[in-house]
């Protein structure tokens, strides 16, 4: 499927790994739709871009915010082609705390952000997308994203909930493509390993080298436009379709 004049949805688009897909489908020549709750930084963002992209404020947790999104996207933009979830937190839940069982407050907190969350933008996102005339000879009609993590698959000490959501996003990518192969919608995740946000930026120069050092080839942290490199081609290959690929430069993650 092509991005050139499609109409692309990214929520947690005010930052990090959602500003850079924003920013690389945008130059290649997508309209883009920016969800966040940041309202300052995804402002700043869509005006920088100018022409073709908007700044939509959404609670993912809110089906009928996303629902009212999903609704003006349309309306603005014509249609919808495709969906990136990138909206996401990564607090510490440990199985047992300092002073006693684990917060289920927060585990709740990131299941309902994390996995619920992306589970209300790539439904309704799927229902608009379904109404779109064929797009080329394979009958496309969309294409979701979703972003799951190593930890997923490698969870440290203290991403219980983190791991959780992670793993339900990977589980959930394959039953959504499977649910949406009628329609035309090709559905893939992205596990990202560690890749260099701004939350980097705020750690000890001595944290940030050791972290730095963990990826088995290239020895570095990956770049956001890397990330959004990937979801353009997840975008474009029309074969690729139920997967979750991970992009973490051979790391396997310690338990600490």
């Amino acid at each position: 499927m092509n991005l050139k004049d499609s109409t692309a949805l990214i929520t947690g688009g005010a930052s990090g790994l959602g500003e850079a897909t924003a920013r690389r489908f945008h130059r290649l020549g997508a309209r883009v739709a920016l969800l966040d709750l940041n309202q300052d930084a995804g402002t700043r963002i869509a005006d920088e871009l100018g022409e073709r992209a908007a700044f939509y404020r959404v609670d993912v947790t809110d089906a009928a915010s996303v629902q009212t999104a999903v609704d003006a996207v349309v309306a603005d933009f014509g249609a919808l082609h495709v969906c990136c979830n990138f909206a996401g937190i990564a607090p510490a839940v440990k199985t047992i705390g300092r002073d006693g069982p684990g917060d289920p407050a927060m585990f709740a907190k990131v299941i309902s952000i994390n996995l619920i969350g992306t589970f209300h933008v790539a439904s309704i996102a799927a229902y608009a997308m379904a109404n779109n005339e064929p797009l080329d000879d394979d009958g496309s009609r969309g294409v979701i994203i979703n972003t799951a993590s190593v930890a997923a698959y490698e969870g440290q000490i203290g991403q219980a909930a983190y791991s959780a959501s992670k793993g339900g996003v990977v589980s959930m990518t394959f039953t959504m493509a499977r649910d949406l192969a009628r329609n035309g919608i090709r559905v893939n995740a992205i596990a990202p390993g560690l890749i260099h946000t701004p939350m980097f930026d705020a750690f000890p120069t001595e944290v940030f080298d050791s972290l730095s050092q963990q990826p088995l080839y290239p020895t570095r942290l990956g770049k956001p436009d890397e990330v959004a490199q990937l979801a353009q081609q997840l975008v474009e290959n029309n074969y690729l379709n139920g997967t979750t690929v991970r992009m973490d430069a051979g790391i396997r993650m310690q338990a600490r």
